[in-house]
């Protein structure tokens, strides 16, 4: 498997992930063109991908989508649940090709599927979990917090791209972002703060993850080096080493590292 983050954050989102036999992004919240542009520094055309697979309706998730699925007549995959509420911000699309899916497990080639229900305030938000082989990656964004089903489901992936929102004090004392606001990201379902982020982890490195990606972190409510630092310092109280015993880096705007899974 060779995966990349293409881009990640409140401007966009966008993960490409290719098997053998499937080249798919997860998301697509940035334009078009800058997908194109990115994915060809891959040595990917636009034309390859097989699928997008969409987590939810956020702007900041399927942003390029209208025009790109439109263009190059990709199929588009999205649970049965967040059909309607996609389809709704369609300009372009043919409903045609939008594939529905459920609770069940699916393929796209020699990609397996699954997902897993996460706590956002969107109509319906599904984290992914593919796998080709013995080879198992999990992308998780947009959640307000975990749960036992979240952490089983996603537990033993190789690499786990996990929510990394924000950090609470600084998102508390933001003079730019009205109380509603706050109260939406902090609550239930909002997004994950930097130390439930670091419990995750905590978890995660416990059943066997040997690489985090720290995504989805806020321009205005965290930064890249506080989140990375949050997460090491949490982790070290309690006996993990970052470097050692899990390797932890973090995801932005721009291309990430590209990670290749033999």
């Amino acid at each position: 498997m060779r995966v990349c983050n293409l881009s990640s954050g409140s401007d966009g989102n966008c993960t490409y992930v290719e098997t053998p036999n499937a080249k798919v992004l997860v998301d697509l919240g940035i334009s078009a063109s800058e997908v194109t542009k990115r994915l060809r520094i891959l040595g990917v055309e636009a034309s390859d991908i097989d699928a997008i697979l969409i987590s939810h309706e956020h702007s900041d998730h399927i942003k390029g989508l209208d025009v790109f699925a439109t263009k190059y007549k990709t199929k588009v995959y999205v649970h049965s649940k967040g059909v309607g509420a996609l389809y709704m911000k369609m300009k372009k699309l043919p409903a045609s090709q939008i594939y529905s899916f459920d609770d069940m497990p699916f393929s796209i080639n020699d990609l397996s599927v699954d997902t897993v229900e996460l706590p956002h305030d969107a109509v319906h938000c599904s984290g992914f979990i593919l796998s080709c082989g013995s080879r198992k990656i999990s992308i998780i964004t947009d959640l307000g917090h975990t749960n036992d089903v979240i952490l089983n489901k996603i537990s033993g992936s190789s690499l786990v791209y996990l929510e990394c929102n924000h950090d609470v004090e600084m998102l508390k004392n933001n003079p730019n972002y009205p109380a509603k606001l706050k109260a939406r990201i902090l609550g239930k379902n909002g997004h994950l703060s930097n130390l439930d982020c670091a419990k995750a982890v905590e978890y995660l490195t416990k059943t066997g993850t040997k690489q985090i990606m720290l995504s989805h972190i806020s321009r205005h409510n965290n930064t890249q080096t506080l989140a990375y630092t949050s997460v090491c310092s949490y982790l070290k109280k309690v006996g993990i080493i970052e470097g050692k015993d899990i390797k932890i880096s973090t995801a932005s705007i721009n291309m990430s590292t590209i990670f290749k899974l033999n």
